[in-house]
């Protein structure tokens, strides 16, 4: 009995021993040494879990032997793994370090993971939970936070994004144009500016690169490039539930959940869904539109065998199906045709009521539903290797992109151009390999190889107009011109389109950063870029009046013809940049640079203005490439203590600038492309963030910018101009163009301004430790144009917008209300001209005011 009960003690008191061996005891403090309660201390990859308490101490059993990791998470605080290789009876000190140290951010940018203000470009960087609390859940609204960006959509398909006023063409998109702003997630091209549209999934971190990056993205970059990284999945099993709501019954809800299903590997599946009725209504229809209906996925597995390999995977799919983006009828304006030609003159003898010019009564009465679904999706696969002191990096990625549109672009009761359908199929597949990262003490740099090959197709792409169009086509009363009114000729007449454009583009490109002397680095970079588009486009007439009379097809030709064209062409260049930088201390980095860069050869697959002859006119089918020289001084600051400065000015000019324009021809109411010989866009950019302990941030970034053509010969005329005539040769002559040299572009506000504030006090909400907040941020941009030519009709006068939000966050939960547009603040994102150019103008609205509450639970 004795042995027995000396074996039972033994066994407890080993027992007892080993629980009292794996058991870690210590004390979590932030940089000022105060202690942090309420922190979650987690054994990384269990679910062993405790929190520190008011004195910030904590004991946690490990239930295994060192090595291992534990890890310390705290709102407001950069969750930090520290390994346990002893374990010790005195208590462990762990230091956490606050998120918001400004200096302290990591960035990607030069494909390399380097401190914000050690890179000698002008950045700026949005983390995925200030997105999320501003209300940007996708890119449109990052616009308010980053005055450099310009966004404007009327759908996601006819989208345009650009840096300094510079990317992509302004207005209605023309598929055979590249953009010149490079969109990447996790390192994978997104070639088509729909991708824009789409909800955030666990945003880590936004990176807003301004100009030219050729030498260290894949694809070209000629105006900067957005760098978005996300969320990788975790062993530790986590999980998020996140849930908003507001008026106009809009209720987004997203869930993450991640965690490990075999050793050294980890899954992750995100799910979004965003629903909010529209805020325009169609008195006709008697429905709401520009409304949202979003649904996104991703999944990824996360391989690390080593710490010197890692592999993800990912697979992501958005379906959205709105309720359409209509747009709203702004004004009419006389143009210099005729008085029988006039907007006004036309409805009356139509025998319709004038339009009601009230776009901020946010109504329409459109006779053709709207609508712009659009599915859009893909997988990658990353794998990132260490050798040496870099990285080596493959990313695979295919891609696809499915558009299924409806317009009524006539924005009208009227049954003018009743259907506008430009149905189109996206694949892309795309394959980069670089290496990355330091080569000796002095110098590093990246070198990689990029391919991307695209098919896009226009699938049975319909234009149809209705009864009422002869009377808009119509340019007299008397002889032929009268015939138009024969019952039945251009009912239901219209085109359907096939086309393709098979492209591809493939480069090498590589930089370096070499501290030639102390303190003073030079940054040469280098690209070689080759690219090739071959189109087939075909487009046939159908329906309206079936006669063999010749007046009357030659009517039925003059709105719209048959066309027929097969082109390719390619293009090489080489281009580079050189970058002096001088960073005496960690508080300064001063630095400037040169560099030229080149968007690629354009085709035009909107339908081709004709000649004389009524052929498409061949010699536009193809448009020049933009050639792009850059000059930039900038200049990073830290003057005190939680305080950061930047400024930087710039200077590019553009050779050949791709634009959009608009043809007075009915059978190319997209616009096609064009070039101007040349553009100049030059600027200053001063941002500037303040950080006092936790309790308030400031951030502030102003944008100055000047951007015209300096050459552009051969402009269209703008809206109210339409009709003009010049004496040549002594005969009164309509023309069609005009010299815009001089004149503004479109989209640039001369002045745009943002800054942000949040102030936040510590407490308790249910027991749990926190902090309470109040923040709020404001926007403002001045008058800018909205036309390919300088127009004084089409400009969008300048707005402020006013956001705020209050509320409670802690480690584990957040809640939080807040507002948009406060002042409920009437304003237009976009005007453009009506088919047919006759007077009619229309504008995409920004929304309303908008409330809600939004509840965040992290397990």
């Amino acid at each position: 009995m004795k042995q027995s009960l000396l074996i039972l003690f033994s066994l407890i008191f080993s027992a007892s021993f080993v629980f009292a061996q794996n058991t870690v005891t210590g004390v979590v403090k932030g940089a000022n040494n105060a202690t942090i309660p309420g922190a979650t201390v987690t054994v990384r990859g269990t679910n062993t879990a405790v929190v520190t308490d008011a004195n910030g101490a904590f004991t946690i059993n490990a239930k295994q032997q060192p090595p291992f990791y534990i890890r310390i998470s705290y709102v407001g605080y950069k969750p930090q793994d520290f390994q346990i290789l002893k374990l010790q009876d005195t208590p462990i000190e762990l230091i956490l370090v606050e998120d918001t140290q400004l200096d302290e951010i990591v960035v990607t940018s030069r494909r390399r993971s380097e401190v914000l203000q050690d890179v000698p470009i002008p950045i700026t960087v949005i983390g995925g939970q200030t997105a999320e609390n501003a209300g940007a859940f996708n890119v449109n609204r990052l616009k308010e936070l980053v005055p450099s960006v310009q966004l404007y959509a009327s759908n996601a398909r006819n989208t345009t994004l650009n840096i300094r006023g510079l990317g992509s063409t302004f207005g209605l998109t023309n598929d055979g144009i590249d953009p010149g702003v490079g969109f990447y997630v996790d390192g994978v091209y997104h070639a088509r500016p729909a991708a824009t549209s789409t909800d955030f999934l666990d945003i880590e971190q936004i990176e807003v690169i301004r100009g030219p990056q050729g030498t260290l993205f894949g694809k070209n970059t000629t105006a900067g490039a957005f760098n978005i990284t996300t969320t990788k999945p975790t062993l530790n099993p986590t999980a998020k539930v996140e849930l908003s709501v507001g008026n106009y019954n809009f209720i987004q809800a997203k869930t993450s959940v991640s965690g490990s299903v075999a050793k050294n590997l980890a899954a992750k599946i995100s799910i979004s869904g965003t629903q909010r009725d529209g805020t325009i209504w169609n008195t006709k229809e008697e429905r709401r539109y520009s409304g949202q209906n979003n649904l996104g996925f991703k999944g990824q597995l996360y391989y690390t065998p080593s710490d010197r390999l890692q592999v993800l995977l990912s697979g992501d799919v958005s379906i959205q199906h709105p309720a359409g983006y209509p747009l709203v009828i702004a004004g009419v304006t006389p143009t210099e045709r005729s008085a029988y030609r006039q907007y006004a003159r036309i409805v009356s003898d139509l025998g319709y009521p004038q339009p009601k010019i009230d776009p901020f009564s946010r109504e329409i009465n459109s006779n053709t539903p709207w609508r712009h679904n659009q599915s859009i999706g893909g997988i990658s696969l990353n794998v990132d290797y260490k050798i040496g002191g870099g990285t080596l990096t493959s990313t695979t990625a295919w891609r696809f992109w499915n558009w299924d549109p409806t317009n009524d672009r006539d924005f009208s009761e009227i049954s003018a151009l009743t259907k506008s359908q430009g149905n189109t199929h996206h694949d892309q597949y795309s394959q980069e390999i670089r290496y990355a990262g330091n080569i000796t003490d002095k110098l590093s740099g990246v070198i990689g190889v990029f391919a991307l090959s695209q098919d896009l197709k226009g699938l049975g792409q319909t234009e149809e107009v209705g009864k009422d169009q002869w009377r808009f086509v119509q340019t007299g009363n008397t002889g032929s011109q009268a015939l138009y009114s024969t019952p039945g000729l251009l009912d239901g007449f219209g085109i359907k389109t096939n086309s393709t454009i098979k492209s591809l583009s493939t480069a090498i490109f590589a930089q370096v950063d070499w501290e030639f002397l102390e303190h003073l680095h030079i940054l040469p970079g280098l690209r070689f870029t080759y690219d090739k588009k071959d189109v087939d486009y075909d487009r046939a007439t159908y329906g309206g009046l079936q006669t063999t009379d010749a007046t009357l097809l030659s009517l039925k030709a003059a709105v719209y013809s048959n066309q027929r064209f097969n082109t390719s062409t390619e293009n090489n260049n080489l281009s580079g940049n050189v970058t002096l930088s001088y960073r005496p201390n960690p508080k300064l980095n001063v630095y400037g640079t040169f560099s030229t860069a080149y968007k690629p050869v354009g085709v035009n697959v909107g339908g081709l203005p004709t000649t004389s002859t009524g052929e498409a006119d061949l010699s536009l089918a193809v448009v020049k490439p933009e050639y792009v020289e850059h000059y930039e001084l900038g200049v990073k600051t830290k003057p005190i203590k939680g305080a950061i400065l930047n400024l930087s000015v710039f200077n590019t000019d553009i050779k050949d600038y791709q634009t959009n324009v608009q043809s007075p021809q009915l059978g190319v109411n997209r616009g096609y492309l064009a070039n101007a010989e040349k553009v100049n866009v030059k600027g200053l950019e001063v941002d500037a963030t303040y950080q006092l302990e936790r309790f308030l941030s400031l951030n502030a970034a102003v944008a100055y910018l000047d951007g015209k053509y300096v050459t552009f010969t051969n402009a269209p005329l703008p809206l109210e101009e339409t009709g003009h005539t010049e004496i040549i040769n002594g005969t009164a002559t309509q023309i069609a163009f005009k010299d815009a040299s001089g004149g503004r572009l479109p989209g640039i506000s001369k002045w745009n301004i943002s800054g942000g504030t949040e102030l936040s006090t510590s407490g308790s909400l249910a027991t749990k430790p926190g902090r309470y907040f109040v923040a709020g941020d404001v926007s403002y941009r001045s008058e800018y144009s909205s036309n390919a030519t300088p127009s004084s009709v089409l400009n969008v006068q300048g707005y402020s917008l006013l956001n705020a939000r209050l509320g409670f966050k802690s480690e584990k939960f957040s809640v939080f209300v807040w507002s948009r547009n406060i002042a409920n603040k009437n304003y237009y994102e976009q005007l453009q001209a009506a088919a047919g150019n006759s007077g009619l103008y229309a504008g995409v609205l920004g929304d309303p005011r908008t409330y809600g509450a939004t509840f965040r639970f992290n397990f």
